[in-house]
């Protein structure tokens, strides 16, 4: 009987595929009538905020223009649906799309097209740029509603947010900065719907459809804060104002967790017209010679080994090392017999070429380095980051690096390295994304302080700070950072000059204009509540002190920082 049963289904299995007809129904018709159809639901790209829940980068609705030259749409109508007067057209167009009449009238004329676009010029249009079209109230125009990104501050951390741009099936896609390195995070997940289609395109009833919904894209909020941000911009506009150089860059940061509130670097470039002429965040992808800011680390380095004497004094002003090479102060004969604490305010090579020698060695100097990040990757969620290098071998390449020539550095690890001296003697890890919320605004990730390791000793913390205050406040002449006393705000801090490379010759520049300069420090001195990193590539002091004045300043009156002292 099961035989029997067997054989009787696989009789109508035969008869199904061999035959062109089942119940009267042609099976190769009925089957060529209808096609499956799979339709993309675009998810929706997240915004980026401040911590404030400013926006710094948004979508909003953008038009492409197009043209119909088809008669046939305005067959029977009483008025036109087709372009006519290609000539009035494209000349009405011209002025408002900035494409010449000739170009526009030579698109119109392309009688075998349905419709028509206008390359770049009729893409990405805005909604004043749409509504100024349509008062021409010309016949066979029409728009394509899409997305765009947009950033509503414009050249406003333009290195840290990059930018995201339609590729050519209109999905919004990060190609810089933070919109490329967060791309997954921001874009979110597509949906789509599928089901049978008859020939006429119509849902064949009684079929199965399937939809699966669009994720979108999550929310990022960065800790930078807008009102810090603006006074940096503000700061290195006036900068650039007021005489030439290559860039400057300048970094603030919340001491006591390592977040970043505000970040920017001169030139710049607007993320809505992607005007970029350098491809590079200074703050994390460019390492170069820091100079002086370096030998604070080596004071600490000397310190936590134990054998620093502050009190001790040393001749200044020059140097002959073994193999010939002089290296002198930045003052000619330098500043006489004097100690290693006024070494370190008066910046002296010299002194820190003696520490090498009496207080440390190349290990101890090169250990210290590493263990406060230099070498390494910070990790903070920013493009590019590089490493530097801090490698050193010989007598004179040590003795350099003691003072920050020879080896290099960025800006982000300078932050890093500040969080320890601000944090008696704990290293944090610097970061810039303060959550990140889904599409239903639950938050998925947070960030907070990240504790790395114990670096230095509260007295070690305590003596540097008190070094890097007489540096700004004291009134000695020799001392480097006079110009950075602001009245009303305790700011401590290291400068920096490094000599740039001739890449000619592979030798240093020797004059006053191809040099690095650098400034970094904090405030209040006795319990730090914000980091600054400051440097400017062929620029001058006078540049430099006057941002980090105003920046300071500023920060300030906005955060009530105010102390019963009086640097002026």
């Amino acid at each position: 009987m099961l035989l029997f049963l067997f054989w009787c289904l696989l009789e109508e299995f035969f008869f199904l595929a061999l035959s062109k007809e089942v119940d009267g129904v042609n099976l190769k018709e009925f089957a060529s009538t209808r096609s499956v159809v799979s339709k993309t639901i675009s998810a929706t790209r997240g915004n980026i905020y401040d911590k404030n829940g400013e926006a710094l980068a948004i979508n909003v609705s953008s038009y492409t223009l197009i043209a119909y030259l088809d008669e046939s749409r305005s067959k029977g109508e009483d008025k036109l649906y087709h372009v006519k007067d290609k000539k009035t057209t494209a000349k009405k167009l011209s002025k408002v799309l900035g494409m010449k009449e000739s170009e526009i009238y030579k698109i119109l004329n392309q009688n075998d097209k349905y419709q028509v676009e206008f390359g770049s010029y009729g893409k990405n249009l805005t909604e004043l740029e749409k509504e100024e079209i349509e008062k021409l109230d010309l016949p066979g125009l029409d728009f394509i509603e899409n997305e765009k990104r947009y950033y509503p501050n414009g050249n406003f951390a333009s290195y840290t947010l990059g930018y995201a741009k339609n590729d050519e099936n209109e999905k919004i896609v990060g190609e810089f900065g933070m919109e490329s390195l967060l791309d997954k995070v921001l874009s979110g997940t597509d949906g789509y719907t599928t089901y049978q289609k008859d020939l006429n395109g119509y849902k064949i009833p009684g079929t199965r459809e399937v939809t699966v919904k669009a994720i979108n894209g999550n929310n990022v909020y960065l800790t930078i804060d807008s009102n810090i941000q603006f006074f940096i911009e503000q700061a290195l506009s006036d900068a650039r104002s007021k005489g030439k150089f290559d860039w400057m860059t300048m970094v603030i940061a919340d001491a006591k967790t390592g977040a970043i509130l505000g970040l920017a670097q001169s030139p710049s470039f607007d993320p809505n017209k992607k005007n970029i002429k350098n491809w590079t965040d200074i703050t994390v992808a460019e390492a170069y010679e820091p100079g002086s800011i370096m030998k604070t680390y080596t004071y600490m380095a000397a310190m936590e080994a134990g054998t620093y004497r502050g009190s001790s004094k040393f001749s200044s002003g020059r140097y002959k090392t073994d193999d010939g090479t002089v290296i002198n102060d930045w003052q000619a004969g330098g500043f006489g017999k004097i100690t290693y604490d006024q070494g370190f305010m008066a910046s002296s090579n010299v002194g820190v070429i003696n520490i090498v020698n009496n207080f440390i060695n190349k290990k101890i100097l090169e250990d210290y380095f590493k263990k406060l990040g230099f070498g390494s990757k910070t990790g903070i969620t920013l493009n590019n980051e590089v490493t530097g290098q801090i490698n050193f071998k010989y007598q004179t390449e040590v003795y350099n690096a003691s003072f920050g020539q020879g080896i290099t550095t960025t800006p982000i690890q300078h932050i890093k390295a500040l969080t320890a001296i601000a944090n008696d003697g704990m290293l944090l890890k610097p970061y810039i994304i303060d959550k990140v919320l889904d599409q239903n605004g639950k938050e998925v990730y947070t960030g907070k302080r990240e504790e790395i390791e114990k670096v230095a000793s509260s007295s070690t913390t305590d003596k540097i700070k008190e070094l890097m205050y007489n540096t700004v406040n004291s009134d000695w002449y020799a001392a480097t950072g006079t110009v950075y006393k602001v009245k009303n705000a305790s700011l401590i801090g290291k400068t920096g000059t490094a000599q740039l490379v001739n890449d000619r010759y592979g030798t240093y520049y020797n004059d006053d204009y191809n040099v690095a300069k650098s400034f970094m420090g904090m405030w209040p001195k006795d319990d730090p509540q914000i980091i600054i990193y400051s440097s400017v590539k062929r620029g001058n002091s006078t540049q430099l002190s006057t941002a980090v004045k105003s920046v300071v300043k500023n920060i300030n009156k906005y955060l009530n920082i105010f102390e019963a002292v009086d640097t002026s």
